[in-house]
């Protein structure tokens, strides 16, 4: 979220001198993107972030799509799939292309390592669970209904306090807010669904000097790698920037209503190089007099469109649950099951709960996504026998 924050202990400029209490210089990084046109944060470290003693290939991490038999509606129940591993290598991935991945996880180890992304963005939205996403610009807490966006290159690990379970989209380039909701100068405007007040940025930078072994696991290419340092990788004293992981509640996500049904671009709440990430929120129906709060038939031309089922009672389906994936792909119309039209007229709110993620190139599925398949949704509109 590209506005100003500092936190921590700092140099009054930058490239300057900057001494600790025994007079040795602290080591500044410049952590940026797009070479040095993005956005970028300055960091000062105890050691030099540069000192590696040793290094070595951990794992090969690509994912392995099958070939599809036909072009058809999927749905993929994810709680069927078996709990496990840690917040990082326990993500099951069901779907992507070249621009984005998504996948869910529910751990139930605890990461002994540390993981950088170097490949792209990735958020992390809490379906489930408490704990906190600790960085090297600080720690987040984390709640049910939490955003975690966290940029390329960040140094993290995730700490559930109990039990937790995520949906993961990890990005090949930068997840921001939509630019119709920014100003020039990068300031969300007026009509945009949430502002800066809802972005929970680092509440604390605690900084470690203990010495040891620590493992930092770089994925880059789709290739993780082992990096060993003699000291604790999150030895920030202080940084200042634009460029960190925040937090946004989507129950801090204001729904935009109208007399008629809105198109789902109202619901948008981050966008990446080909792909839009929204949220489906409890609002308030239509208020036209003769309104149809359910959506209508449309077809997919352009994009593949994939829901997440968070909570409530989802007004446009049937026969979708908790953790539930909803894959409509491009070329082929969906809508509305049988009878949910007509239910919806007269209604005045839905309490659903929903993330989408739509994208502008065909996406894939895994093996392990057709492993929880719901073989019988395509036939799910056809007249009830």
């Amino acid at each position: 979220m590209a506005f100003y924050h500092r936190m921590g202990e700092l140099p009054q400029k930058r490239h300057t001198t900057f001494y600790k209490p025994d007079g040795q210089l602290y080591r500044e990084q410049v952590m940026g993107t797009k070479g040095f046109s993005g956005i970028q944060s300055i960091l000062y470290h105890h050691n030099p972030p540069t000192q590696v003693r040793e290094t070595r290939k951990y794992a090969d991490v690509r994912l392995e799509f099958v070939e599809q038999a036909d072009l058809k509606h999927q749905h993929f129940k994810t709680f069927d799939l078996a709990q496990g591993g840690d917040p990082v290598f326990g993500r099951r991935y069901l779907l992507g292309n070249s621009d984005v991945v998504m996948g869910v996880c529910s751990p139930t180890e605890p990461m002994d390592y540390f993981y950088r992304n170097a490949d792209g963005d990735e958020v992390v939205f809490v379906h489930e669970g408490e704990g906190e996403l600790q960085t090297i610009f600080g720690t987040i807490t984390y709640r049910p209904g939490d955003y975690l966006v966290i940029p390329i290159g960040t140094t993290y690990r995730i700490v559930p306090s109990v039990q937790s379970r995520f949906l993961v989209i990890e990005s090949q380039n930068e997840i921001v807010p939509p630019k119709r909701y920014r100003n020039e100068h990068g300031q969300l405007l007026e009509h945009s669904p949430f502002c800066e007040r809802d972005i929970r940025v680092p509440e604390k930078l605690v900084t470690h000097v203990e010495s040891g072994q620590f493992e930092v696991r770089v994925k880059r290419q789709s290739v993780v790698y082992s990096y060993f340092f003699d000291f604790h990788p999150f030895d920030v004293v202080g940084w200042d920037g634009y460029l960190y992981p925040y937090a946004l509640s989507v129950h801090d996500f204001e729904p935009i209503t109208g007399r008629i049904h809105q198109p789902p671009p109202v619901h948008q709440t981050f966008a990446g190089q080909n792909f839009v990430i929204c949220s489906f929120v409890p609002r308030m129906y239509d208020y036209h007099p003769q309104a149809i709060p359910a959506p209508y038939y449309h077809s997919n031309v352009e994009s593949d469109e994939v829901l997440y089922y968070v909570d409530g009672n989802f007004m446009s389906r049937k026969g979708v649950y908790e953790g539930s994936i909803t894959l409509h792909p491009m070329g082929i119309p969906h809508g509305p099951h049988p009878g949910k039209i007509e239910a919806s007229i007269g209604k005045k709110e839905t309490m659903e709960l929903a993330v989408m993620l739509d994208t502008f190139q065909p996406l894939y599925v895994t093996k392990e996504a057709l492993a929880v398949e719901d073989e019988a949704y395509m036939s799910s509109w056809l007249p009830s026998e």
